[in-house]
This record gives structure tokens, C-alpha cells and sequence, in this order.
């Protein structure tokens, strides 16, 4: 008697469930469900990898897509000596720096990395990832968000890379120096630089919305000027 056929929202169930080892097998033998598990499971911190060389959302996208058809038409040649997150984001880097180096040469930044600079350089956390309990306390999160990705993008190429990978992604120094082929050194001083410049660009963007805050006029100034008079007129 031939055997019930799994139903394909549980087998993507049991595959969501698998370790990349355990997918890495099936998806060299070309099964589409896992291929689409790596996939998901990886999507996040490839296109943030790929976001931080790239100020480009629509690029990063297609950034990404390029190193998954890279990655899987040569995952035949991956023997699994590293992580497959590692090689994975090793293959976005790469594609994301080859485009780059396409179109500009990035100088001055070792320089930079040299300058003697003053202590301090907090991390700056994300807003978190929990879901809002209301509009209101969604749009301040959206706004919040909006404000860091600006300050992000302003950062250097190189600085935002670092950053990116150790403040947002959580790398360890010594990751991140890997994957981006420079000295742990030099990683430690791009992100000590890089948190330095986010606090100027949020400050500068803050400081001209101070002026705002609690305002107290027109239709509500109006009132209150009523209900002076009114209290007055009542007062022996």
C-alpha cells in the first residue's frame, strides 16, 4: 500500500524546522522546499549585509538574488569547513563590493581609520522588533526607524559596512574583520568612527524639531485665552 503523500504546508513546516546541515544535503539535490527554507532563513541578514555597501534598496534586493543564484548553482563546492550564514554572507559581501568597485574607488578611508579620535561611542540600538500595541506607537517606531536608516546612509561606505554588520547584525569584531578583509584593528576603529558620526547625524536632524515640541497654539491658545477672560470676568 502506497504511503500518504505529507501535505506541502506541513513538509515547509518540518523543513523550517531543520538545521542549515540538515538542508544544505537537500537542497544540493535541487528540492525546491528547502532551497526556500535557506532562503528565508537567510534573507534578513543578507540584504542588511548588502543594504550597508549599498545605500539602495531596489540594488540590494537584486544584490541578494544574485548571490543566492551564485551560492546555490555552486553549493556542490560548499563542504560546510564554515557556517553556511558565513559563506552565504561572504558571497553577498563580494557581490555587493564588486559593484561597488565597479563604479568608484574608495580612497581616503584608511586615513580616516588612523585619526586619533576621543572616547566614548555607545551603541546605538535599533528600535525593537516586537509588534506595536498601537498605530500611534507604530508610526513612532516607523519614524524612529526612518531617522537611524538616514543616519545610516549617511555614514562613508566603508564605515556603514562595519557598522552594519557589528551593531545591527550583533558580528563579533573579529567576524566582521573577516568578512570585510581588513584588521580587527581597523574594524574597532570604523565603528567607533561610524557610532561617532550616527550621534552627529541624529542630533543634527533632531535639533531642528526642538522648536516643535509641546506645542501650545492656535485653537488651543484661543481657549485658553477664553477661559482667562471668563475666570476673570467672574472674579469680584
Amino acid at each position: 500500500m502506497a504511503a500518504t503523500p505529507v501535505p506541502v504546508d506541513r513538509h515547509r513546516q518540518h523543513l523550517s524546522t531543520l538545521s542549515d546541515a540538515e538542508l544544505v544535503p537537500l537542497a544540493k539535490m535541487g528540492e525546491e522546499p528547502a532551497i526556500r527554507a535557506i532562503i528565508q532563513r537567510h534573507n534578513q541578514r543578507l540584504f542588511r549585509t548588502a543594504r550597508a555597501v549599498i545605500r539602495s534598496d531596489w540594488e540590494a534586493e537584486d544584490i541578494v538574488q544574485a548571490a543566492y543564484v551564485k551560492a546555490f548553482t555552486n553549493l556542490a563546492t560548499f563542504r560546510g569547513e564554515a557556517e553556511l550564514s558565513t559563506w552565504l554572507t561572504r558571497i553577498t559581501l563580494n557581490e555587493a563590493l564588486g559593484r561597488v568597485r565597479t563604479r568608484k574607488n574608495t580612497t581616503g578611508l584608511e586615513e580616516i581609520d588612523m585619526q586619533t579620535t576621543s572616547p566614548g561611542g555607545e551603541v546605538l540600538q535599533f528600535p525593537s522588533s516586537l509588534s506595536a500595541t498601537d498605530p500611534e506607537t507604530e508610526l513612532s517606531r516607523s519614524q524612529a526607524r526612518h531617522l537611524l536608516e538616514h543616519a545610516v546612509d549617511d555614514l562613508p561606505d566603508d564605515f556603514r559596512a562595519v557598522f552594519v554588520l557589528r551593531d545591527v547584525e550583533g558580528m563579533s569584531t573579529d567576524e566582521t574583520a573577516s568578512y570585510l578583509g581588513i584588521k580587527p584593528e581597523t574594524a574597532k576603529t570604523r565603528l567607533h568612527r561610524a557610532r561617532k558620526m550616527m550621534r552627529q547625524s541624529i542630533e543634527k536632524q533632531l535639533s531642528g524639531a526642538f522648536s516643535a515640541l509641546f506645542p501650545f497654539d492656535g485653537a488651543r491658545c484661543a481657549a485658553m485665552a477664553d477661559r482667562v477672560i471668563v475666570t476673570l470676568r467672574q472674579t469680584p
